[in-house]
């Protein structure tokens, strides 16, 4: 899981404008990510060359950061890095549509993700609190639970549907985060750093779903 750095030198921008221009680049970010996660899944292309891609993107994510004055390249890296987003999350859409529930696992789940998103920008801009005021409290947990699962990989001491909750309620928080920089006018970041911040938070919180939803349909 990743978490976009939240800093920078850009100047505050209109609310409506912002929040439009942002929704417009998450969307479209959400598009390339689903064309090519059900292309990865549907050609059987492994975990191999999906891992390759992850970290592929990584070094797109990086570079979103390193071209943030250069709003059309950066925006560049965040189309070429939800591409590989897809690529990289398409074996685990492939192993819940195999199942017997699983294309209704998966719709669910990005449903409810829609759904959610839409619930926590609202609660954003329908409330005067500052959730900014969390941020310290959400990147501890979160740099918390990356550590979790680490040390699990070895040890196995926090079940994976835990662990997905866990999940769920750190980005849910980082949502209501996101939503409050473009609130606040930007708080600093350009339109793509926040665009990639949101997208991380949405695919988190996606791909903690399916495994709780997955978990339950097993069941």
């Amino acid at each position: 899981m990743y978490q976009f750095p939240q800093r920078s030198g850009a100047a505050a921008a209109s609310t409506g404008t912002l929040l439009g221009h942002v929704l417009s680049i998450t969307g479209t970010g959400f598009i390339i990510t689903a064309a090519a996660a059900y292309l990865t899944a549907t050609l059987g292309i492994g975990t191999g060359p999906s891992l390759i891609a992850m970290l592929v993107g990584f070094g797109f994510l990086i570079a979103i950061q390193a071209t943030r004055n250069n709003e059309a390249l950066s925006l560049l890296m965040f189309y070429l890095f939800t591409l590989c987003e897809g690529i990289g999350i398409g074996p685990v859409i492939g192993y819940y549509l195999a199942l017997d529930s699983g294309p209704r696992v998966v719709v669910d789940a990005a449903a409810t993700t829609g759904v959610g998103m839409l619930t926590l920008a609202a609660i954003v801009y329908l409330t005067s609190f500052d959730y900014r005021r969390l941020s310290g409290i959400a990147f501890g947990a979160l740099l918390v639970l990356v550590l979790a699962g680490l040390i699990s990989i070895f040890v196995h001491f926090i079940q994976p549907e835990t662990y997905a909750w866990l999940t769920l309620v750190i980005f849910s928080i980082l949502v209501l985060i996101d939503f409050t920089r473009i609130k606040a006018g930007g708080d600093g970041l350009t339109a793509v750093q926040i665009a990639t911040s949101i997208y991380l938070d949405a695919i988190n919180i996606f791909l903690a779903l399916l495994q709780i939803l997955g978990g339950r349909r097993r069941n």
